[in-house]
């Protein structure tokens, strides 16, 4: 009976995310909090202090320009556009976060980078180029429910693989090892991060979600050719 149960929310979850709308059959960093819309706090002031080793509001906001410059963010707010999303200039912006979290995506009100857990350029490019995968799928998917475990684990297995988050050299750099098969042994453990945080889903739920959704998801690399 169990058994039963799991395979028919499966089929339902690789059906609800195929009729999102998307191009072809295919949202928010790990440690998103509970509640979404609280997942950062407005700056303090723009020179807030950093905390734990992280930078300043305005050393952040430095960063950010610098990561619009490059090529893979230039690429990702180009389709946002064709797509028809248009980004302003507030779009993305850096704020200092109470909660312990890198930074995130809302929708209707944009990307911010959690200035004072950051400490690099990297860290930051990261953060943007994910969000920006977030966002794309947001605009793309008119009927996307980020309360829905299938849709959101769908977009953090699409941001996982197609942003880099999980490249060998990042892994190795988080003391893990594995060579053979890390990537998707990386995503999927950054996913089920992720979406257990969702305040809709149990961790059994995104487990089960994630195994549902991957195949479709995971080979979905709009707007790419390939996985970059």
């Amino acid at each position: 009976m169990v058994k039963c149960v799991i395979e028919k929310r499966e089929e339902r979850d690789r059906n609800q995310v195929s009729n999102l709308g998307f191009g072809d059959p295919f949202l928010c960093l790990p440690g998103l909090p509970k509640d979404p819309t609280q997942m950062a706090n407005e700056p303090r002031s723009t020179a807030s202090s950093a905390v734990g080793g992280g930078m300043t509001v305005d050393e952040c906001d430095s960063m950010i320009q610098r990561s619009l410059r490059t090529p893979m963010v230039k690429f990702l707010k180009e389709h946002l556009e064709k797509s028809g999303c248009n980004i302003g200039s507030n779009f993305i912006k850096a704020v200092h976060c109470d909660k312990k979290v890198s930074g995130g995506y809302v929708r209707g009100e944009g990307i911010v980078v959690c200035s004072n857990h950051l400490k690099i350029q990297d860290e930051v490019n990261q953060v943007v180029i994910h969000e920006l995968i977030h966002a794309y799928d947001d605009c793309r998917a008119a009927t996307l429910d980020w309360s829905d475990c299938a849709h959101h684990a769908c977009s953090e297995i699409r941001a996982g693989h197609l942003t880099g988050d999980c490249h060998y050299k990042r892994e190795l750099l988080r003391g893990f090892v594995k060579i053979r098969g890390h990537e998707q042994d990386c995503v999927r453990r950054r996913v089920l991060k992720s979406v257990t945080a969702n305040p809709y889903c149990s961790e059994a739920a995104a487990k089960d979600a994630m195994e549902a959704v991957w195949d479709v998801c995971y080979n979905d690399t709009k707007p790419f050719d390939r996985a970059p």
